[in-house]
């Protein structure tokens, strides 16, 4: 059973932290102000910790849910979108996610079928990028592919990755717009 060690957490995963908000918030105040709330939340909620997952990938669930409350706030022409995340994975499963986590069974079925049109449009948005922007996109920021193999597979720079993604990211915001905002 892994122990949590907030003392180290800025030193240990506040760079890991960043990279992964700025690249799904785009705006460096609101990542930094979104990893400060992890930290807090995480302190919080520390007795909740169970060690069936990493420190990091702990950190990292309460941040997702963190990244979720903002885009719930600013989306209010839609009101209140429930966007659910598939916590479950090899390092991690269960009542581990911060103590206020909204319950995820806990939806009316307005939430349901809002929630199927999001995923629709998010999809029909994936399908009009260009085919490689599309496969790198998903592979990073959906599947979180290392950036490391994913270079090697495409034959690509980290810095070309990021273009790509940072293209991709422009084109399905306008496309959701559209497609989901209106």
């Amino acid at each position: 059973m892994e122990l949590l060690n907030p003392d180290q957490w800025i030193d240990n995963y506040a760079d890991y932290l960043y990279n992964y908000t700025i690249v799904r918030v785009n705006d460096h105040i609101v990542a930094q102000d979104l990893i400060s709330e992890t930290f807090l939340a995480g302190l919080k909620s520390k007795k909740n910790f169970k060690g069936e997952a990493s420190e990091r990938t702990w950190l990292i669930s309460i941040l997702k849910r963190k990244i979720i409350d903002y885009y719930r706030k600013i989306n209010s022409k839609k009101g209140k979108a429930e966007v659910h995340i598939n916590y479950r994975d090899e390092d991690s499963e269960g009542d581990w996610l911060e103590e206020n986590a909204a319950d995820p069974f806990d939806r009316t079925a307005e939430d349901t079928m809002e929630n199927e049109e999001l995923r629709l449009a998010i999809l029909e948005c994936l399908n009009k990028l260009p085919e490689k922007q599309a496969a790198i996109f998903k592979k990073k920021t959906i599947e979180n592919f290392d950036t490391e193999a994913i270079c090697k597979e495409y034959n690509i720079t980290p810095s070309n990755l990021w273009v790509i993604i940072h293209r991709a990211r422009k084109t399905m915001v306008s496309c959701l717009e559209k497609n989901w905002f209106n």
